[in-house]
């Protein structure tokens, strides 16, 4: 339950868009609710709370965001039940790790209030648009952007936080090749890499777009101080399953501490499957593929949910996992979540919040 505390003035669509749009088969990120949820920051506070149609905007090309980089984001979902319900997952614990992102970025952290109270009310206006598939979803962006007019290296006093929302199918189609990348790197020790800002996104495009040249759909990070070990799977944790045992990087500040990733591993524990966060070096996993030991590969975020991985490249050679059909843990955790999800099975870590109807 939310208690109203947040004045939040809404201006509702004259004419909704869904009516012309196919919500299960609209592409990933492309197609957007009818409404959009905005607060501003200013002279130390938040304010000016609303829910607006959804709309560009006009902004300043001297708005600090775009030449000083602090802009943050947070990604989650929405998921139609059987029965018809609207429930969205995990949403404190994407407030919560917004507001580590804001801490480590010297942004305003935001208050519990405005993001879940801004979330549902929006969501209770546009939960039409989530759609109905068993693997779709209402994918929705909360984010947080400097806005204040200014050119010059400093903290901005000024910001906007915005939620907006897409129907969304699934993001791999498809189980996915990946490449092990050890010349570029995704984070560093004392960067950003356990925040959700933009520009670590930013920097990943380069590399990303090499291993696409050769074939390859994603990337496997590793560690920069030495390139040994497997940190994360392009924008998703990565697990492996070797000896039946589930085995993922460890939390460290160059790692997301991935809500899909917690939510696997609470999961498998539950079903008193072993897991170990720890470092996972390359020869391990390569050499495991090899002998047979390493049997499952997957990356976990909150786009893709489950992403197998059928194939990892490393210096020329595809080591190559066994079909998907024949995976025994991650088929079956992947179940799992979008049984609770789904409302087949019950909730029983609270993960679920019911969305409301409008008035």
């Amino acid at each position: 339950m939310i208690t109203s505390s947040v004045p939040i003035r809404i201006e509702k669509v004259k004419h909704s868009r869904l009516s012309s749009v196919n919500v299960n088969e609209v592409p990933f990120g492309k197609v957007f609710t009818d409404h959009m949820f905005i607060a501003d920051y200013k002279n130390g506070e938040w304010c000016d709370f609303r829910i607006i149609p959804y709309q560009r905007v006009e902004i300043s090309y001297a708005m600090s965001a775009l030449h000083y980089g602090q802009a943050i984001f947070e990604g989650l979902k929405a998921y139609r039940q059987d029965n018809g319900d609207v429930v969205v997952f995990r949403a404190r614990d994407n407030w919560k790790r917004l507001n580590k992102s804001a801490v480590r970025m010297a942004m305003p952290e935001l208050p519990e209030e405005v993001f879940m109270q801004g979330l549902m009310e929006l969501l209770k206006l546009d939960k039409e648009w989530t759609p109905t598939s068993e693997n779709g979803s209402l994918y929705i962006r909360p984010f947080m952007i400097a806005t204040e007019e200014a050119i010059g290296v400093k903290i901005s006093d000024e910001y906007q936080f915005v939620i907006i929302a897409a129907p969304a199918g699934a993001y791999y189609k498809e189980p996915i090749k990946v490449l092990i990348q050890n010349t570029f790197y995704r984070s560093v020790k004392g960067g950003i890499g356990y925040v959700k800002a933009a520009g670590n996104y930013g920097r990943s495009l380069y590399p990303a777009k090499l291993a696409q040249d050769k074939g390859y759909r994603q990337i496997l990070w590793t560690d920069a101080e030495t390139g040994r070990y497997i940190e994360e799977a392009g924008t998703m944790n990565v697990m492996f399953v070797k000896n039946d045992v589930i085995i993922t990087p460890e939390l460290s500040e160059t790692l997301l501490a991935g809500i899909t990733r917690d939510s696997i591993i609470k999961l498998a524990k539950e079903k008193n499957i072993p897991v170990e966060e720890r470092k996972v070096p390359i020869e391990e996993i390569l050499k495991g593929i090899e002998e047979g030991s390493v049997t499952e590969a997957f990356g976990v975020g909150t786009a893709a949910t489950v992403a197998h991985i059928t194939a990892i490249g490393y210096e020329g050679r595809d080591y190559v996992l066994p079909p998907v059909e024949k995976r025994r843990y991650s088929t079956s955790l992947e179940k799992e979540l979008r049984d609770i999800r789904k409302g087949r099975i019950p909730d029983n870590f609270q993960w679920l919040m019911k969305v409301e109807d409008a008035v």
